[in-house]
């Protein structure tokens, strides 16, 4: 409740109506859950829920990982920004990529990160490496031209592809034009290093310091690889025992 009271200005419709609605079509309710201005904000505000609720608890985290816009909730209960600006920073960043034409795809390919990367060097077009999930497992994204050579690439060196349901190229080239915009707004926003919980970052892959206190932080965030094999390389190393995913489905544990 209290996120979809901050989001209220920020989005069309309030955000509880949304995930819970009254009396409307089942399909037309997905639809509007599935566009990116309330996919990312409805994501922030079930995952940061669940996490102050496991908290509240007492678990007490060793260390705070997310994917994408998971580690915006990561940042924000380790204290980089407060509830507020975590959320109209969602909400700026959901409403700039919903912006963007859509005009890409995305794709899972079951292979790893340097052999995808070497496969897809030679194609033109806006295209990149948009997650390295596991060592067997990495997410291409660009244009649906450059996409779709890729796939037949990737498929004729004998690597299963699967097609993302997304709108929007995410972490790729084609998010360059909302930069600009982003950032001037990330620059009126407070940030500072994690200080409360440890984070391992999303574009590093190490654990992050003063560099998450920056603008150019998010910003290249939003624009390069999520680096999530070896954000659980620096797990292992911490001896990392116990794994609790928090969001809407089980989609990481896998």
């Amino acid at each position: 409740d209290r996120c979809a009271e901050i989001l209220r200005p920020y989005l069309p419709r309030d955000l509880r109506e949304v995930l819970y609605p009254d009396d409307v079509d089942v399909e037309e309710a997905a639809w509007t859950l599935q566009q990116t201005s309330f996919t990312q904000p409805a994501l922030f505000a079930i995952e940061y829920a669940l996490a102050k609720l496991w908290i509240g608890w007492g678990i007490q985290p060793d260390a705070l990982v997310g994917h994408s816009i998971g580690e915006y909730v990561a940042a924000c209960c380790a204290g980089v920004f407060e509830l507020e600006d975590a959320l109209r920073l969602i909400a700026t960043r959901a409403r700039l990529m919903h912006a963007m034409p859509g005009q890409g795809r995305m794709i899972a390919v079951t292979a790893g990160g340097p052999e995808v990367q070497s496969l897809i060097d030679p194609l033109e077009g806006p295209i990149a490496i948009a997650a390295y999930n596991s060592p067997r497992q990495t997410v291409v994204s660009g244009s649906a031209q450059a996409i779709a050579e890729a796939q037949a690439r990737i498929e004729e060196a004998g690597h299963q592809v699967t097609s993302l349901q997304v709108s929007h190229a995410f972490h790729s080239p084609l998010m360059d034009p909302m930069l600009d915009e982003f950032r001037d707004v990330l620059s009126k926003v407070k940030l500072k290093p994690p200080t409360d919980l440890s984070v391992i970052s999303n574009l590093t892959g190490k654990i992050a310091g003063d560099e998450m206190a920056t603008p150019d932080y998010w910003c290249q965030h939003l624009r390069q690889a999520v680096r999530f094999t070896d954000i659980f390389g620096v797990l292992e190393k911490q001896k990392v025992q116990v794994l609790l995913e928090v969001g809407p489905k089980g989609v990481l544990c896998g």
